[in-house]
């Protein structure tokens, strides 16, 4: 009853609360939209295919599918903490978030480079993995990337440079790369009516 009195309150007349309905129905169904062309399902996965939903990152999965880490790791189990799940979702959350608004703002520069935070994350799952070759073969320690970074040492890529990249890539240094990108989401009429406008712009 108070919960009907409030919306009575706020939305006094019919055409108000129609207003209302219609802006949160708009904003509901742009949300539901947006989820589904960005597919947000998939990053539910460690799929490394999932970061193709974005294509600048087609230079990082075609030199990543041709690395021997392919055979080894995923994206996430080198971009993502693993130490325990809280961490892992709520970092995978943040940088997913960080990373769709540069990406839809188009503000990524040519040649993508891991923020501190990632760079951080990314190091600690070098030495998860290495573990027994960092501290027993070579034994080189178990300093971490603020460390490295503070010259207290050197971090892991500042010897292994092309791993598992291959050194410095750029959007453009992959152009022709074949990585599994998704399917459009345009509908096949949508398709159809642009190549018309298209051809009928060239004729003029």
């Amino acid at each position: 009853m108070k919960t009907y009195t409030f919306i009575n309150r706020l939305f006094p007349t019919l055409r108000l609360k129609a207003a209302a309905i219609v802006v949160c129905g708009t904003i509901c169904g742009l949300g539901i939209y947006a989820a589904y062309a960005s597919r947000a399902w998939s990053y539910l996965s460690d799929e490394p295919a999932v970061c193709m939903n974005c294509h600048v990152m087609a230079p990082y999965y075609a030199t990543w599918n041709h690395s021997s880490h392919r055979e080894h790791a995923t994206c996430n189990d080198c971009h993502v903490p693993q130490d325990n799940a809280l961490k892992k979702w709520v970092f995978k959350g943040t940088d997913g978030i960080r990373h769709a608004a540069a990406f839809t703002m188009r503000s990524e520069p040519q040649a993508i480079r891991a923020i501190d935070e990632s760079a951080g994350v990314i190091m600690d799952n070098c030495i998860r993995c290495h573990t027994q070759l960092n501290s027993e073969f070579v034994n080189m320690g178990k300093i971490d990337y603020e460390t490295a970074a503070a010259g207290g040492g050197k971090a892991c890529w500042d010897c292994h440079r092309d791993v598992p990249h291959g050194g410095t890539n750029s959007l453009s240094s992959t152009p022709s790369a074949l990585v599994p990108y998704p399917s459009s989401i345009v509908p096949e009429w949508l398709k159809s009516a642009k190549e018309k406008q298209e051809k009928q712009e060239k004729q003029f």
